[in-house]
Parts: structure tokens; sequence; C-alpha cells
């Protein structure tokens, strides 16, 4: 079976194959998904935005514990409660030789917040950008922002002359499928520099040579390939053919834990897991029930909750490697670890029945729940198992798994009744949450509720988020926040599962730094003999 497994990806990846002296400089890594486009502003996706940091910039930029530091902005300074002055980092180079200055800042800054770009709340949130000279920027603000340098770490920095000489002004519209020249091409000021992308095989790059920064690993080219069949992607790493898997299948981790020439490098991730429900429509798009949407009952969705067994999802099918939560934010710091917010609605099957039939739907209903199987951990499995649980309701599911490529602009189409979806990244404030991912849908390109793909609507949660947004008092900001979450809670506009616990693998020979966000930093990499 081995020896299968090992002539798949042979077949898969030979074009992985490189010259034996190449190899101790050669980190040749694989995940499940692929990343979803090279242009830096068009998709707020965890894997596409931790290999565009490898080739993008930002003003302000993270160290191993995530703490903020200077990236192409040498330092800042809050000059006034709505301004802002950064100096910008001088002799750094675009991959293309171009220099970068403070019109590159400006553009990407105004880019950034193009109805296109799906950060352009973070965009937006930070105020005009306006020149000082070439390498000062200040930025102006309409209102207080109190993690205004978290929304600023955000934003890539990208060359205003290549993206104009390139017609990629504008950010891709990925929803719709089109392709622009930053799609497949990239010009950063990053540690790695784009050579070859081709979507679904494979995605190679070269270390650029005048990097501003420091290497404190020695990897010189790196081939990511994603390899989407588990047992395919663990053969590769156990054989020698890949050095690195960002997500090595739950029930392969004690394998490798054991198996020589591999080891695991666990950590546990800054994002949560949870089941959102078409809360908009007053009939579902599917589904059995006519004229009216289950969905819009508060008791329907306390119903869904209570029917989920969380303990064998976690036993089962995480192998232990999940955190239960009650909560909606990645960390539980977005709301100061209150024990309310962080606790689960019981497991209790007689409750979730009475709850429907009090709604009127004592035999349960039809509907679809939309998956990706390429992007969490256990991802398709997890809604199997949940169609199950609520099958034993009178709730059947149709499961529909599709890869991210498809099932993301699905979403953001709002054509599914209910879905999964990951929350996570390298901010712990619950701002980038609740703005984003749970306040009432606004039209782009406000980017408020953008990813509120089940358009739910809450006027009294709407008004304290967007209140906390611009508080600047710490203590009446903690209030506003408990409150807002605990309204989101107590109404079940989401029903959340866990976080995930990260495990990497790699070769023995392998060191990698492990972060929360789970971005896999090459520059910090070193492949030993």
């Amino acid at each position: 079976m081995k020896r299968l497994f090992i002539t798949a990806i042979t077949a898969a990846t030979a074009a992985l194959s490189l010259v034996a002296t190449a190899q101790a400089q050669t980190l040749r890594w694989a995940s499940q998904g692929d990343t979803q486009t090279m242009d830096p502003h068009s998709q707020n996706h965890g894997l596409t935005n931790s290999i565009n940091q490898m080739v993008y910039d930002y003003l302000v930029t993270r160290d191993k514990q995530l703490n903020l530091v200077p990236g192409l902005a040498t330092g800042w300074e809050q000059v006034s409660p709505l301004k802002w002055r950064f100096k910008l980092r001088q002799g750094v180079k675009f991959h293309d030789g171009s220099t970068f200055d403070a019109d590159d800042v400006l553009f990407s800054i105004a880019r950034a917040k193009e109805p296109t770009s799906q950060i352009s709340n973070y965009a937006n949130s930070v105020g005009t950008a306006k020149k000082v000279d070439d390498y000062t920027v200040e930025f102006e603000l309409t209102k207080p922002n109190p993690i205004f340098l978290e929304h600023i770490q955000t934003l890539f920095i990208m060359d205003k002359e290549w993206s104009e000489k390139n017609k990629a002004t504008k950010p891709q519209d990925f929803k719709n499928k089109e392709e622009t020249f930053a799609v497949l091409n990239a010009n950063g000021t990053g540690a790695y520099m784009l050579v070859k992308r081709e979507p679904g095989i494979r995605t190679t790059f070269r270390r650029n040579p005048n990097y501003w920064g420091k290497f404190e690993g020695n990897v010189q080219e790196v081939v990511f390939t994603p390899i989407a069949n588990d047992a395919t992607r663990t053969a590769a790493l156990l054989s020698g053919e890949i050095d690195f898997v960002l997500d090595p299948p739950p029930r392969d981790v004690a394998k490798l834990r054991n198996s020589a020439g591999v080891k695991v490098i666990d950590g546990p991730e800054n994002r949560v897991v949870f089941i959102g429900m078409d809360q908009q429509r007053d009939e579902l798009q599917h589904g059995n029930v006519k004229g009216k949407n289950p969905f819009k009952d508060v008791r329907v969705r306390q119903a869904l909750y209570h029917a989920i067994d969380i303990d064998t999802i976690k036993n089962k099918l995480m192998n232990g490697q999940s955190f239960p939560t009650g909560g909606s934010t990645p960390s539980p710091k977005a709301y100061f670890n209150d024990s309310k917010i962080e606790s689960r609605l019981p497991f209790d099957m007689a409750r979730a029945k009475q709850l429907l039939a009090e709604a009127g739907y004592p035999n349960g209903f039809e509907t679809q729940l939309d998956c990706p199987n390429n992007r969490y951990i256990q991802d398709e499995e997890i809604c199997i198992a949940l169609a199950a649980m609520w099958e034993k309701i009178g709730v059947k599911l149709k499961v529909v798994a599709q890869p991210i490529v498809t099932y993301f602009p699905k979403l953001e189409k709002f054509e599914a009744s209910m879905y999964m979806l990951g929350w996570g990244g390298s901010i712990t404030d619950a701002e980038t949450t609740l703005t984003p991912v749970m306040r009432n849908w606004q039209p782009p390109p406000s980017g408020v509720g953008f990813y509120n793909y089940g358009r739910s609507t809450n006027a009294k949660f709407d008004d304290l988020a967007a209140k906390s947004s611009v508080e600047a008092d710490p203590a009446k900001r903690k209030e506003l926040i408990l409150a807002a979450l605990t309204e989101w809670k107590e109404q079940v506009h989401t029903i959340p599962l866990h976080r995930q616990v990260i495990p990497w693998a790699a070769r023995s020979n392998v060191t990698a730094v492990h972060r929360p966000d789970n971005y896999f930093i090459w520059e910090w990499v070193t492949i030993g003999k």
C-alpha cells in the first residue's frame, strides 16, 4: 500500500525532482489546499495571506510571538487622536528593481479599499493616507480607531508603477473569476520572489537577494505543491519527497510522531470554526420548507446547537486536537476570557426536539450544508458528522463538499443555506471579527459584514459592535464588546464548534517556527543535512 501511495505522489509531483546539490537549501512543502491568488488584496484567506506575505510586505509586521514590529516603516507615532505618522524604510527595492516610496503606500491603501478587495474593511479603518515627503506618510482618520496598528498590519504594499503598467490597479474580482496580471504574477519587496505560479499544480519561489530584512534560515528556493489527498500527502512526507506538511491529517499525527526521519510541531491556532445559516431569505434557496425560512427562528438555531455532540467531534474526528468553544471569536482574549461567553450550550437531544416542535417543525425539515473539503482540519468529515447528528432530530441535510476555489465564491454570492467557516489570523482583538464577520451586511466597499454570509440582522448587536469600533476608553470598550458578543451568543446567529490545534509535520532536519496564526515563515526555516 505504501508503494502505491509513493507511486501516486511521484506521478503527481514529478516536477518536484531537483538536482541533489540544491536539496539542502530547497524547501519542498505541501498543504491540502492551494493559494487562491497572488493578488494580495483580493482574498482574505489564511493560506493565501501566508504565502503572499513571503512576497509582499506590510508597513508593520509581526515577530515570532506575533508582536508588532517595524516592516516597511521604521517607526510611527500617533500625532493626535485622529492622525498617525509613519517613517518609511529607505533603500528598499521591489523585486523588479524599482524603488519603494510613499507613492506606493498611498496607491496600495487606496487599492485595498476597492469593492473587489476582501480587506476593504481594514483599509477603510485606517483613514486616508497622505504623502508628507517621499519617506513620510500620514494617516488621517474621521473617527478613533482603537486598533489602528492591527489594521495597518493587514495591508500589503504593492508597486504603483508595476500595477499601472500591468493594468492591475484594482484587486481581482475573485467571485466572478476575473483574471488579471496580478493573479499569476507578483512584484513585492518581500523575502522571496515569485518564479512561477501554476494553480493546482505547484508554485515556485526563490530568495530575494536584495531583501531589506534578515534571513535566519538557509532556504534559497521554495516549491509549494497542493496535495489534496490525505494519504498521498502523508506518504510524500514519509518518503522524503517533500520536507514539510502544513496540515497533516489528524488521524496520521500519531503515526508521524513515531516515524523515523519525521517530526511533528504542535501549536494552537488562533481560529474558530463555526456553522452559519441563511437568516436573510424569506424562503431557503435549498430546502423543502415553502414560504418561510426556519433559520429565522432562534429556536431552530438553538435546536441545532443543542443537537451537536461536540465531544464526539473532538475525540473521534479531531483526535483530541481541538478546543470546543461557545465563543465566536478566534481567541478567548477577544472577550477577556469571560467564562459565560466561552461556555457552550449543552448537548441535549430532548431539548433540541422540543425547540424544533415549538418552532413549528416537529418533524424537522430538509436543507443543504455547504462545506469546504480542503480548508480546515477534517472539514468535510465534520460536516458529514453534523448531518448525522441533526438527522436524529429530523433535520435532513444534503452535504455538498467542494474545494475552496469554488466554495468561497459561492459564499460570496450568498448561495449557501448553511455553511462552514473558519475565522482567525494574527489579531486576537474582537474588532476584526465583530465588524467584517458579524455586523449587519453593508454593500461594498465598506467591508462591514462582508463575511456575514448568513446575512443575519440584529440592530442591538450592530449598534454595540459599531460603538466598540470607535471607543477609545478601554473600560467602556470592554463593556461594549462583552455586551455585543453576549447578544450574538444568545441569538445563536452562528453555531460555534471549536478552535483547532495545528500540528505541522516535517522531516527531522527541518527547523521551523510555529505561530498561532498558522503562517509558515520561510525566512526562519533551516534545512539541515
